[in-house]
């Protein structure tokens, strides 16, 4: 894929996420890699949506030098390649401060499995990572926030929940490019939202029954999947 390629739909990804208001100003990026080249396109810095362009995208390696581009990658940028270096399969990662889902990060909490919304699109509670020690802000705290996210997955399959809350700070989500992992993120702010609510009309809810949740991962996803055309 050429660079320009990979910018383009890097950017496309990243005016969905406009499109969809789950940004504002500057409070998000989306990147996408080329495996084969070893390299992402990711937003700039600081650069506001509005006069967001496929030129002002930005070419970075996995050791997160940039090779292509005139402006400052996104800060987000060491979390997106350890990501990508740790999570083999997955080919976009988005990063927002959605309303809701950023509520349950400032909570510090999972998002629990309450209906069968969830289960369709995540299997098992979306993840809360730790809160990250003093020791870890004081290195490099976007790697460290990559770390913290990898650590939340041990024993767990990042395709099975591709979506992740990061305590007191804003999810991340991932896909198979990043117009997939922009997709995660709105499906991620509609779950948080949907949570939220459920817990506010009765505190004490617990998770759907498993054999639902099941049921409903399984019918959309893997060898036995019947949802769709």
């Amino acid at each position: 894929m050429s660079y320009t390629e990979l910018k383009r739909q890097a950017w496309e990804a990243n005016m969905e996420l406009h499109r969809r208001g789950l940004v504002l100003y500057t409070w998000g990026n989306v990147s996408q890699i080329d495996r084969d080249r070893g390299i992402i396109a990711i937003k700039p810095s600081g650069v506001p949506y509005e006069r967001l362009s496929v030129d002002d995208m930005v070419i970075v390696d996995l050791e997160n030098q940039r090779v292509e581009g005139t402006l400052n990658p996104s800060s987000d940028t060491r979390t997106h390649t350890h990501l990508y270096t740790q999570f083999e399969t997955i080919g976009g990662v988005t990063h927002t401060h959605s309303t809701y889902a950023t509520a349950w990060a400032q909570a510090q909490q999972e998002i629990p499995c309450f209906g069968t919304t969830h289960a369709d699109y995540a299997y098992g509670s979306i993840p809360c990572t730790k809160i990250m020690s003093n020791a870890q802000i004081e290195r490099d705290y976007e790697e460290e926030t990559g770390i913290q996210i990898t650590q939340a997955f041990a024993g767990r399959n990042p395709l099975e929940t591709p979506m992740v809350i990061v305590a007191g700070h804003a999810p991340f989500t991932w896909g198979k490019n990043a117009s997939e992992s922009v997709y995660h993120a709105v499906v991620l702010e509609e779950i948080a939202r949907m949570a939220f609510l459920t817990r506010s009309i009765d505190p004490l809810r617990g998770p759907l029954k498993q054999e639902i949740m099941d049921k409903h991962y399984q019918r959309k996803h893997g060898k036995n999947a019947y949802y769709g055309q």
